[in-house]
């Protein structure tokens, strides 16, 4: 993550699939995306202070945040919003029907 923040700069993403962010109950960013791209970022999240999270921009607390976010574990209330993780939502059907780095 560190790397990723220095070298890549800008947004760090994590493409996740539907059901996970119904369960996370992670809504999308806006009702009417407008991008380009169509791009289907949610709300952006932090893991909360009981992960050991504490602002949230650190390359640990970050990581913190991923890990959470692909556990398969973790509940809507182990995260706090907005945050410094953007989620996005990969169609279903991958790239076969939208040809983004999100479904890749």
């Amino acid at each position: 993550v560190a790397f990723m923040m220095s070298e890549c700069r800008g947004l760090i993403c994590a493409p996740m699939e539907s059901d996970e962010l119904e369960r996370l109950e992670l809504p999308q960013m806006v009702e009417d995306n407008t991008e380009s791209m169509q791009t289907a970022f949610t709300v952006s999240v932090d893991a909360s202070a009981a992960h050991g999270v504490t602002t949230g921009i650190s390359a640990a607390d970050r990581a913190t945040t991923l890990r959470m976010l692909a556990g398969g574990t973790a509940g809507p209330g182990d995260f706090v919003r907005p945050g410094h993780i953007f989620p996005l939502r990969a169609r279903s059907g991958g790239v076969l029907v939208r040809n983004g780095h999100t479904e890749a």
